[in-house]
């Protein structure tokens, strides 16, 4: 094999790896649907100004999981599915300590920025196979895993467990 032909697959090998890194960094793509949540604040990847914006779709792409769970808030237990919050941090490159998770109706809770990152948080869009609607604590319903931690059943996390989420500020 020539020194060239060789050039040319390793060049095209650190494309492929380097590229979707580079324009990863500083961006998000846009979404397609609706948009349900806007993460503003100190985060390094944008896509509508200084802001990310996140559709169904986009959320659905992040690692997730489904949390089968016993809530205050709805009778026996529920399997609720999202993406995990710190794959959202990390798709918008979070650098803060606290966030501010804000409700449709403009309620707000402040919320460790570690609590997201070391629990497996998720914010649930399904529950029980069908997506949240806004009558039922959609779109997004913040949960903690309950069921991995029974230790967080408790009212400080539950006075985190935003629903009808739709924006986190990074502080």
């Amino acid at each position: 094999m020539s020194a060239l032909r060789v050039f040319g697959i390793l060049l095209t090998v650190w494309i492929a790896v380097t590229v979707p890194e580079i324009a990863a960094a500083g961006t998000l793509a846009a979404p397609t649907g609706p948009v349900v949540l806007t993460v503003t604040g100190r985060i390094a990847n944008t896509n509508a100004g200084k802001a990310a914006e996140f559709d169904i779709a986009m959320l659905e792409a992040l690692p997730g999981r489904t949390a089968r769970v016993n809530t205050p808030w709805a009778e026996g237990v529920n399997d609720f599915q999202g993406p995990l919050t710190r794959a959202v941090l990390e798709a918008v490159g979070a650098e803060g300590a606290k966030l501010k998770v804000i409700a449709l109706n403009d309620y707000s809770a402040e919320v460790p920025a570690e609590d997201f990152i070391k629990h497996d948080v998720i914010l649930a869009l399904k529950k029980n196979g069908a997506y949240l609607p806004v009558r039922n604590q959609g779109p997004i319903f913040v949960i903690y895993p309950f069921d991995l931690n029974p230790g967080l059943y408790n009212e400080v996390y539950f006075s985190r467990s935003v629903w009808q989420v739709k924006s986190i500020e990074v502080q």
